[in-house]
Order: structure tokens, then C-alpha cells, then sequence
């Protein structure tokens, strides 16, 4: 994460799909759950009360299983589906009170959204299913498809810009919808499940892809999945749903040491410790040891990492902060217990 600024806040965001979606948030108890209120009502309650709030540069996930509202959620952010209640901010502005031109100016040049099905035009050729969304701002040929053939080297798919979709794999149709989302060069990108249609290795390399993209273009990203370890690999903040609500949100490393509940704990028991704990999360305070001479962690440094440093030292290591103050130290008796803890 680049910056403390705020680019997208969720306040009080609900979505009732039915006739009288209103009125059923009105009688809605806190007590009742989604099948209580569609058995009683006949209404579905898509998501329930949510808040959030994204920083600029973030990647922002939210995750949970099927018919969770993860889809529904990303989908109000975009106003793709109209909220029945609350408030989305954009940059300060609300997008739930937006008329149809300033949505539109929206999604020509702030936003971009990447789905699992690709939805790539299988008449078109690749480099002008990239610029498709500079053709729709009205940008010329020349630019557009200078534009795309930039994008494309991005996703590393040079060579490819004459080819029609059905000539490409999943993995690479999936960089080309990349490519597209990145062409009008938005300041937020909303993904949808995008790699979960893929096999393993080729959803790695998207995920790297995705990692890389962010770390050289700084782009505030919501992230939809359902599988944890994309999670804890992609989010700054993870947001854990079920039936429409908020378990828990946080960084993969509160998750993983605080679960919330149950659920939470569930998705969390078998993460990957050694690749989400850091220095930060398991130092102890600095009690004047002599720690001069001894190599320094920082305080992001993942437990992976410290492994090797403390293996075969007795002493425990300073951890550093930003401006290279010792902020506490870690030994190796730390790192083996917050291996083991659950």
C-alpha cells in the first residue's frame, strides 16, 4: 500500500432483492438471519450493512463462498446493481446518487472491472478488443491501438495482437481482459473471481502478473475470490463474508492470529504462518540487549524469512522501523511459537 488516502468508502450498504426491499430492511432484527428473512419475507437479502473503507494503492479483497455477496457487493460499487441503501464513495463522491451521464464518466475513465468469464468480443482480434474501451471514449485508431500494443507488452503478450480469442488459452484470454481493463487507465480496478476458472500453475502467474502490475502503476484494486491463500497472497485488507455480512476485516495476519469466529477460523486453521506473520506481529519489547553488530529485520519481514536468520543464533535480532529505529527484537523461540500457535 503507496498511500493513506481514502478512495473508496462502503457506508451502511445494503442490497434486498424483492418487491418491497425497503420495507424489509425497516423490519429487519439483527437476530434474524438471511433464511429467517427469505422464508418470512420472500426477500433476499444480498448484503447486509456493510462498511469499508479503501486506501489509495490498496488491494482490498474480499472473500467467501458462494452466494457469501461478494459478486453482489463489487457489482454496487460499480452501481452495475443499484444498492437498496447506504452510500459508496468514490473519491468523496457518491456514487449511489449519481445520474446516468456521471456513470458513465465513471466507468470510461475511473473505474474497470475485470470478470472470470473474460468477456472478450470473439469477432474482434486481440490488440482491438484491448482498445475497445478507448474506442468507446472516442480516442482515435492511431492512439488506441498504440495504447493497446503497450498494454499487451505489459501482460506479455507481444506477438499475439493479430489473433482472434478462441486462438489464445484461458490464461492468456484472461491477460487480454487484463490489458482492456488497464488500456483506459483507470485509478480502480474491481475484479470478480478472474482467476478462478484457471488451473493452478497459470492462476499463479496471474497473481504475480497482478502483483507486479500494482507495484509498478499504483492502482487501488478490489479483489473478489473465494479461495483463502489468493487472499492472504493478493489483500493489503481481507474482508471475509457470509450471507451478506462482514464476518471480519482486516489484514491477513489479524485473521490468521484473531479470528473472529468460527467461520472466520475455518478458513484461517491451515494458512500459511511462515508467509503472513511478520516481525511486526511477533517481536517482543527491547530490553537493552546488546544488539550491536547483529544483522536487522524489518518490520515487515515474513517468519519465511526469519527462519534462516535465527535458525543458529542464540541472541535475538533488533527489528527496525521505517526510519531504521530499534523497535523491538525477535529470537528464535518467538518465530518457532507463532509457528505453532492456533
Amino acid at each position: 500500500m503507496t498511500s493513506s488516502a481514502t478512495e473508496i468508502s462502503g457506508r451502511g450498504v445494503w442490497k434486498v432483492f424483492g418487491r418491497t426491499p425497503e420495507r424489509i430492511i425497516e423490519q429487519v432484527t439483527p437476530e434474524q438471519t438471511r433464511g429467517q428473512i427469505f422464508s418470512e419475507t420472500g426477500h433476499l437479502v444480498g448484503v447486509r450493512d456493510v462498511s469499508f473503507d479503501v486506501q489509495k494503492g490498496e488491494t482490498f479483497v474480499v472473500m467467501g463462498l458462494s452466494g457469501s455477496g461478494k459478486s453482489t457487493l463489487v457489482r454496487c460499487i460499480s452501481r452495475l446493481i443499484d444498492p437498496t441503501r447506504g452510500q459508496i464513495l468514490v473519491e468523496g463522491q457518491d456514487v449511489v446518487t449519481m445520474d446516468a451521464k456521471q456513470l458513465l464518466e465513471l466507468r470510461r475513465h475511473k473505474i474497470s472491472m475485470v470478470f472470470q468469464n473474460f468477456g472478450l468480443f470473439p469477432h474482434r482480434r486481440v490488440i482491438e478488443n484491448v482498445a475497445y474501451g478507448l474506442e468507446v471514449q472516442g480516442l482515435d485508431k492511431k492512439r488506441r491501438l498504440d495504447r493497446a500494443a503497450q498494454m499487451l507488452e505489459l501482460v506479455g503478450l507481444t506477438g499475439w495482437e493479430r489473433h482472434y480469442p478462441k486462438q489464445l488459452s484461458g490464461g492468456m484470454q484472461q491477460r487480454v481482459g487484463l490489458a482492456r481493463a488497464l488500456a483506459v487507465d483507470p485509478d480502480i480496478l474491481l475484479f470478480d473471481e478472474p482467476f478462478s476458472a484457471l488451473d493452478p500453475l497459470i492462476r499463479r502467474d496471474m497473481q504475480d502478473e497482478l502483483l507486479n502490475l500494482r507495484a509498478k502503476m499504483n492502482k487501488t484494486i478490489i479483489f473478489i475470490t473465494h479461495d483463502f491463500a489468493e487472499a492472504l497472497r493478493l489483500g493489503d485488507h481481507i474482508a471475509i463474508m457470509k450471507d451478506g455480512e462482514f464476518m471480519q476485516l482486516g489484514t491477513g495476519a489479524d485473521l490468521v492470529v484473531n479470528p473472529a469466529n468460527d467461520y472466520v477460523r475455518a478458513f484461517t486453521k491451515d494458512a500459511p504462518r511462515a508467509k503472513v506473520l511478520t516481525a511486526a506481529r511477533i517481536m517482543r519489547p527491547y530490553a537493552n540487549e546488546p544488539l550491536a553488530g547483529l544483522p536487522t529485520v524489518r518490520l515487515d519481514t515474513k517468519i519465511e524469512d526469519l527462519l534462516a536468520l535465527v535458525a543458529d543464533r542464540d541472541t535475538p535480532l533488533p527489528v527496525l522501523d521505517a526510519e531504521q529505529r530499534c523497535v523491538g527484537c525477535v529470537d528464535r523461540a518467538g518465530v518457532l511459537r507463532a509457528l505453532v500457535e492456533q
